[in-house]
């Protein structure tokens, strides 16, 4: 067997991002496995209870940072970005319309999990294939795609991908952050590419404009603030104070990279798998929250939602309609649904008929003094006449 000599390497890692290339990767970019400079950070973050109830955050501890832990002989981690914008997004659109359900734009088409998984794996054994040719057989790899202990935006940062924004996502000055990110382990000593100048500045927009204010620090997220956390991650009842600051966010929430200045440069995907689904995309709360089980489970089939479940699904959606407008429609669905699915579903459900309640009683006191505006007007108008 053959061993691999220098010159070798560097024809693979060209190898490599051409081949990247052609499976459909926008950025490929290799780093080493030294991150013991975010071992603090994380640390702090975790001593914070930042995490919330992701308690394997916790479990996990520092082998997010060190990755030979994680795979025993990893030398270095291939990193690679995907975009998932696409043609259509509309944007802050949705966000404005309170009857609407607004689902993050990474979820709208098919599971990325599966999609940049099954890549990685390809580009995996071309670079196995390669190597077999010359009689080296010592290749081993294994991919991640959000789904193990890794830390994806420090990797990304080294491999040259972007730098972590304020946020914690990786931006790019060529296509802002609308990108997937995942990882291939591999037990190669491939040259290493260079990080990139950091590129925020004093902007501070994506802390700004949160709607939970969960930006709590310049590169540090409170997830037990997130709307992403709280919508996803968190089986508990959603905090009431957190609630009328959700709107109409069901699933996930695109502020922080919406009016983040870079993403003017963001490309459309040309990935039909990252496409949204129409049965997804622009659906008013209500068609949402009358979907039975079945039927939630059979237009999430292939999609990041339905990892969530349904029960999570229709607490999401209660709280939206408790902060839409308001409507009979409104009040006479959450009424019709309320012991269909779960106790945690009613208590949000009471919830959402309380503030319609609330909404209808200010509509109906505006109506009045409006009523009564009229008369007065009226009546003086007669007088003069």
């Amino acid at each position: 067997m053959s061993a691999i000599n220098s010159i070798d390497l560097v024809e693979l890692t060209h190898n490599i991002k051409a081949w990247g290339a052609a499976l459909g990767f926008q950025q490929v970019g290799i780093s080493d496995i030294d991150l013991h400079q975010h071992e603090a950070h994380l640390q702090a973050w975790l001593d914070n209870d930042y995490h919330g109830d992701m308690h394997f955050m916790k479990a996990h501890g520092m082998k997010r940072a060190r990755p030979d832990e994680l795979v025993p002989g990893t030398l270095r981690v291939i990193s690679v970005r995907m975009n998932y914008l696409p043609p259509d997004a509309s944007f802050a659109k949705h966000l404005k319309t309170s009857d609407i359900g607004y689902i993050s734009r990474y979820a709208l088409g098919r599971d990325y999990h599966k999609v940049l998984r099954k890549r990685l794996k390809q580009l995996g054994e071309k670079i196995t294939a390669a190597l077999s040719a010359i009689e080296y057989r010592d290749t081993e790899y294994r991919p991640f795609v959000d789904s193990a202990p890794v830390l994806e935006h420090a990797i990304a940062e080294k491999a040259g991908l972007g730098w972590t924004g304020k946020h914690s996502l990786t931006l790019n000055k060529e296509a802002g952050s609308w990108f997937f990110l995942g990882e291939l382990f591999i037990n190669l000593p491939l040259p290493t590419d260079s990080p990139i100048e950091e590129g925020c500045g004093s902007c501070t927009a994506c802390m700004t404009i949160c709607p939970t204010n969960a930006i709590v620090a310049p590169y540090k997220v409170d997830a037990r603030r997130c709307i992403s956390y709280l919508t996803i991650e968190s089986g508990e009842d959603i905090p009431e104070e957190l609630r009328p600051l959700m709107g109409n966010r069901i699933y996930g929430c695109d502020d922080c990279q919406l009016v983040c200045p870079w993403n003017r440069y963001a490309d459309v995907t040309t990935e039909e798998d990252f496409h949204p689904r129409q049965v997804l995309h622009g659906q008013s709360l209500l068609t949402l929250f009358s979907w039975s089980e079945e039927t939630f489970l059979a237009n999430t089939l292939g999609s990041p939602i339905r990892r969530i479940g349904y029960e999570k699904w229709q607490r999401n959606i209660a709280v939206a309609i408790g902060n839409a407008d308001f409507s009979e429609d409104n009040i006479a669905l959450l009424k019709a649904q309320r012991g269909m699915v779960s106790e945690q579903v009613d208590r949000h459900i009471d919830w959402a008929m309380t503030q319609q309640t609330a909404k209808e009683h200010h509509q109906k006191s505006e109506q009045r003094k409006q009523q009564r505006l009229i008369r007065v007007i009226e009546k003086g108008l007669v007088r003069d006449a």
